[in-house]
């Protein structure tokens, strides 16, 4: 009985510490006629009767720097919200934001090295390590006591991310494309412009983790 009162307050401690973080506001707004109030009716509606299906699960909030593959100077800062299928898949959606009106802008599976060794040659170099991300401290999960984002990350380490962005609402710190423009983009290894980006982040965009980490020995850079 004690330790699930023990469990409990752990529990409560980490919520109350991670509500205090300011959400992150979207780079642009898309053009459109603002809500009618017919349409405010109806959404109120969906959200009374309709479940939230498989996007309830994606409670893991994890934040990092991508670089494009084809273009290294064009970075963008990804909130990626996830649900751990498994002790080796997980699946995410990206946004450029955290506040509930971010925009959705591409979509992550990550995998662990175990499941990346078993994938046929031709189609590895579609992937992405995360140790740079992960030790370089570049790749946080906002509003997590650093006992708990340490385990998170330990979890991560010598995982591969499969990643397309379809809007690039971001161009640095400037905002991007106003709507979904052009074909979809893959981040690339590199992440010495990431770096550079989160020296020159303001606070209200800017993760707190910018210093090397030691997660876990071992693990491949």
């Amino acid at each position: 009985m004690h330790r699930i009162r023990y469990a409990g307050i752990a529990l409560a401690l980490l919520v109350i510490a991670g509500c205090n973080r300011p959400a992150v506001e979207p780079a642009v707004t898309p053009p459109g006629a603002p809500d009618t109030p017919r349409t405010d009716v109806l959404e109120a509606g969906a959200t009374l009767l309709q479940a939230d299906g498989p996007v309830g699960g994606l409670d893991i909030h994890i934040v990092g720097f991508h670089p494009m593959k084809d273009a290294p100077d064009h970075q963008m800062e990804a909130h990626h919200f996830c649900r751990q299928v498994n002790e080796d898949f997980a699946q995410c959606a990206l946004f450029d934001g955290s506040a509930a009106d971010a925009n959705l802008t591409g979509v992550e599976y990550i995998i662990s090295e175990r499941i990346f060794q078993t994938l046929p040659a031709q189609e590895r170099p579609y992937w992405h390590p995360h140790n740079g991300e992960i030790l370089s401290g570049q790749l946080v999960a906002p509003g997590l006591p650093e006992v708990a984002e340490t385990a998170l990350m330990r979890k991560k380490l010598n995982s591969h991310g499969k990643t397309w962005h379809t809007w690039h609402t971001r161009h640095g710190l400037a905002p991007g494309d106003a709507m979904p423009l052009g074909l979809p983009r893959s981040p690339g290894r590199s992440t010495a412009t990431a770096r550079s980006i989160l020296r020159s982040s303001p606070p209200a965009t800017r993760v707190w983790a910018s210093t090397p980490r030691k997660y876990a020995p071992g693990a491949r850079r």
